[in-house]
């Protein structure tokens, strides 16, 4: 597969532009959980919307309830399909501040990187589709299919507006095929797309004990701690295999068949290696599967957060008067989300021990999503993956949840594409977060494949 030479000609000559425009972008720190940047949200949105009337969309801000969206598009192209293109402008807080090699707003380059806040998740990634656009403007005065930009502001802190934004502007958002470019590739030398994501649902456990912090020399031994009631719960979460005990949690989980699973051992992945990369001495959970298998297609259910008791310097024996947790599930196939939440909720009541009180606050519906590789979309776009990154690419889940992308599904039926490019090292959410810079600008080819091989394609 090969890209037309006129446009990687123009996307070839326009790299340091593009390099210096996400340095712009990742200057704005657009960060979505912090009220005291909702300023910088909105500005980070309308510098979008200025830069997709620049490339010739007609572009608007789109309020919501919440951040808004900048919303472009470009109907030109008479009989073709129409493709949707999401993404997120807003980003991860940077904290902490001191980990930073170099300042997180700032788009620093160095070894062949562009680091800072927001470079690959997901600024980064939403400029390669305007500089796929650009390009084929520029070079061809339209483009091959038409195109609907949504680039939101709150996918970082759960997308809790979007649904809500997608029935209010329905008539906006129709498309044939939604294209996001949210994920990773398994490796820099390993193409990748993405058949499948994962769902998330999540808890908060609180164990009551006494009315108030006790003596524990006064009551201990007759008066049931809950931070010990609390770690006997987390304890019957899962068997000694690493499965799940809550009865009915695999419900619509289904085993991978035989060719899936042979795909995925023929993949590079050196489980120890991965384990001295974690920092852990093995890899563990779910026993007789294989690593990507649990990563990618088995559910999982974790304990993420714990506290309770005395927490300052030095001792302070007590019974303390409550414990929380913080659990959550990454779903997968048909698990329903509302069923799971309501199972583990009960499950944790069921194995509470006598002497405490148990509340649990669940939250969270997103469901799982498998994208048909049979689908003509998903062909596309490995041809274009294979003109942007001259290899053919390979088909893989990812462990992570995208909430737009089961909006689309679930409110929109729309066929989707995860066409993303970065890498599993690239530190998202983290300090030092970064894009490589060979991915940016291949990203950059592959999209402006994509629109072609869209058009030679999929049905309007």
């Amino acid at each position: 597969m090969s890209i037309d030479k006129d446009l990687a000609a123009y996307c070839e000559s326009h790299r340091e532009a593009y390099l210096d425009e996400l340095k712009g972008w990742i200057a704005i720190p657009s960060v979505s959980a912090d009220p005291e940047h909702r300023p910088d949200v909105r500005r980070c949105c309308e510098r979008l919307v200025a830069r997709m009337r620049e490339i010739g969309l007609d572009a608007q801000v789109l309020e919501t309830q919440g951040n808004p969206i900048a919303y472009g598009s470009w109907s030109g192209a008479a009989g073709a399909p129409t493709v949707l293109i999401y993404g997120h402008y807003d980003v991860q807080p940077a904290d902490p501040l001191e980990l930073w090699t170099s300042p997180p707003f700032e788009g620093t380059v160095r070894d062949g990187k562009i680091y800072g806040r927001g470079a690959v998740d997901d600024k980064g990634q939403v400029l390669m589709h305007l500089a796929a656009i650009e390009a084929h403007m520029r070079t061809r005065g339209r483009l091959p299919v038409n195109v609907k930009v949504v680039v939101e502001g709150e996918e970082e802190i759960g997308s809790p507006n979007f649904e809500g934004a997608l029935e209010r502007y329905a008539e906006l958002f129709k498309a044939d095929v939604a294209v996001i470019s949210d994920t990773a590739v398994f490796s820099e030398d390993v193409p990748s797309l993405t058949t499948s994501v994962r769902g998330l649902v999540h808890w908060e456990i609180t164990v009551h004990g006494p009315s108030g912090d006790l003596h524990s020399g006064y009551y201990g031994g007759i008066v049931r701690n809950p931070i010990e009631a609390l770690a006997n719960i987390i304890s019957e979460l899962k068997d000694a295999d690493g499965r799940v005990n809550v009865p009915g949690f695999y419900d619509g989980v289904a085993d991978l068949e035989p060719a899936a699973l042979s795909e995925l051992r023929n993949l590079p992945f050196d489980e120890a290696r991965e384990a001295a990369q974690l920092g852990v001495t093995s890899l563990e959970g779910e026993r007789g599967r294989l690593p990507l298998e649990r990563m990618w297609f088995r559910p999982t259910l974790e304990c993420n957060g714990i506290w309770g008791g005395y927490q300052g310097p030095g001792s302070k024996t007590i019974i303390p008067s409550w414990a929380k947790a913080k659990i959550s599930a990454r779903l997968v196939g048909t698990q329903d989300p509302l069923r799971v939440r309501e199972l583990v909720r009960a499950y944790v009541k069921n194995v509470a021990p006598p002497g405490v009180r148990i509340d649990v606050t669940d939250g969270g519906e997103t469901p799982a999503v498998v994208v048909s590789r049979e689908h003509p979309v998903v062909a596309a776009a490995a041809r274009a993956m294979e003109a942007g990154f001259r290899k053919q690419p390979v088909f893989i889940g990812t462990g992570g949840s995208i909430g737009p992308v089961a909006s689309f599904d679930r409110v929109l039926k729309l066929p989707q594409v995860l066409i993303g490019v970065g890498l599993p090292d690239d530190q998202i959410h983290a300090p030092n977060e970064k894009f490589t810079l060979s991915q940016f600008f291949g990203g950059i080819l592959t999209m402006t494949a994509l629109y072609d091989e869209i058009a030679a394609t999929v049905p309007a």
